[in-house]
């Protein structure tokens, strides 16, 4: 819940943190295309440092996510911004420093020259510094694979490229808590009624040809399914409609961002425990599943592309929960009104709250043909559930 003024000195156009978050999403989306799972990691690392170096210049009031550097009276907070997002993003994206460092340098040239930019340009450094260190060699980008069979129910590489990617993320250094404990049931029984139920109902409304797929469902699901992912633009829209300060944008970014970022490696690794076929997959091979429910079709398609990662559960069903999650838990309430416009869909939804926007984006992972309903579920609570956690260890009031 938001515990300062929501209204503060600087206006949102002043507002550093939005600034340097469109200029982060530049550099790890637009430039270097890195997927929707490992931007997480990378806005998790820009945003907790521009937290706590925001939060060290406004006195310290909510505990340091690292470190709380040393500051003086009058450093300037939008050049500490501008160091602990420049400086991350040039870890992140060294092939990129040159665009970045002119980014930066409009950035100070906004700013004074003078002691108060100068300790801000300290405080910036030093909390970058300390991500830096912290994230060094936490196991990003490894060689790891995703456990592949044939037998039925098992995840098995996927069209159009049959890759393997994203299996990293489930042994990432986590951020906050231990994901371990936090786990999902696990798919149905193929045998079972809910298995036919939930297997039924993708092959006919996640068809690419779909009959039954109403047209506001499809063009949610593509909506949804654009790997500039809304809820980057529906998190910028907040802080700005609700004209939160510095401070409070620094905070919810962080909470957000680092709470997201360790509930995907809890899901992850339950993706990886169950590794569980996708509706790419089962629908053409439904005659060996032992469920005589279920029926093959060997040229069913879904509406989207699947990832190349194991079905179960729902990622994106993980990440939309434990993003909505923390913003509930920032402003207090559910009641928040928002949209985003989507490139892929050509269309802007709006929403009126954070609960019925997760219900739709649980059921449009069905519509696009690429989860079970029960995925997105159990995705669902994951998210929750590890959202709760994270929030409960860090950015709260110092003191309690």
């Amino acid at each position: 819940m938001v515990s300062a003024p929501a209204a503060q000195a600087d206006t949102p156009r002043q507002n550093a943190v939005i600034t340097w978050n469109v200029h982060a999403e530049t550099a790890i989306f637009d430039v270097a295309r890195q997927s929707p799972t490992a931007t997480a990691r990378s806005f998790a690392i820009v945003q907790g440092a521009v937290y706590d170096a925001v939060n060290a210049i406004a006195g310290t009031p909510y505990e340091p996510y690292l470190v709380a550097p040393r500051t003086r009276p009058g450093d300037s907070t939008p050049a500490a911004v501008a160091t602990a997002a420049y400086r991350t993003l040039v870890w992140l994206f060294p092939s990129q420093a040159d665009s970045l460092r002119a980014r930066y340098d409009e950035s100070l040239a906004a700013i004074p020259d003078g002691p108060s930019e100068r300790g801000g340009i300290a405080v910036g450094e030093a909390a970058a510094t300390a991500m830096i260190n912290a994230r060094r060699d936490d196991g990003a980008f490894s060689d790891a694979t995703w456990p592949v069979g044939t037998a039925p129910g098992q995840w098995r590489p996927t069209p159009p490229g049959f890759l393997q990617t994203g299996a990293w993320f489930a042994t990432l250094k986590p951020f906050v808590v231990d994901p371990k404990p936090y786990r999902v049931p696990g798919p149905p029984a193929l045998s079972s009624s809910a298995w036919a139920r939930d297997f039924s109902e993708v092959k006919s409304l996640g068809s690419a040809t779909s009959t039954t797929r109403a047209p506001d469902q499809t063009e949610a699901a593509i909506w949804w399914d654009d790997p500039r992912l809304v809820e980057w633009a529906i998190k910028r829209q907040l802080a700005t409609t609700h004209r939160l300060g510095t401070l409070q944008t620094a905070r919810m970014f962080a909470m957000v961002d680092v709470a997201a970022a360790d509930t995907l490696i809890a899901c992850y690794q339950e993706k990886k425990r169950w590794h569980f076929w996708r509706p790419v997959t089962a629908v053409p091979l439904a005659g060996t599943d032992g469920n005589p429910a279920t029926e093959p079709d060997p040229a069913w398609a879904p509406l989207r592309t699947t990832a190349p990662s194991p079905e179960y559960p729902s990622g994106h069903a993980c990440f939309t929960a434990a993003t909505t999650t923390a913003l509930r838990t920032f402003f207090g309430r559910d009641d928040l009104s928002f949209s985003a416009h989507s490139t892929d869909s050509g269309t802007t939804r709006h929403y009126r709250s954070l609960s019925s926007a997760t219900a739709e984006l649980d059921q449009a992972r069905v519509w696009a043909g690429v989860h079970y309903r029960f995925a997105t579920r159990d995705g669902h609570r994951l998210g929750s559930s590890v959202s709760h956690a994270v929030l409960g260890h860090a950015f709260g009031p110092r003191g309690n």
